[in-house]
């Protein structure tokens, strides 16, 4: 697995949504700036934990699945239908 790149992805993927950068929500008073809520990825020597989810050993198709979508470019496809905008 390769770290660096996995890393350099993920900076590029959080760049890409805004990572840092308000959005409008509009509440039934008007409207206020909100960050979105960042998605915890933590890599382990032995698998990963994506938010508050359980530990996924790298040897999981999930988990290998997850990593090449990442070291591609792309974000996990595990997390369209929750983040269709990606997060």
């Amino acid at each position: 697995i390769d770290f660096d790149l996995i890393l350099e992805n993920i900076k590029d993927l959080n760049s890409l949504v805004g990572e840092g950068i308000s959005q409008v929500e509009h509440t039934p008073r008007g409207a206020r700036l909100r960050r979105p809520e960042p998605l915890p990825l933590t890599l382990y020597q032995n698998g990963i934990v994506v938010g508050n989810g359980a530990f996924r050993p790298y040897q999981h198709p999930a988990t290998q699945q997850c990593l090449q979508d990442i070291m591609d470019g792309y974000f996990p496809s595990e997390l369209q239908p929750r983040y269709p905008d990606g997060v």
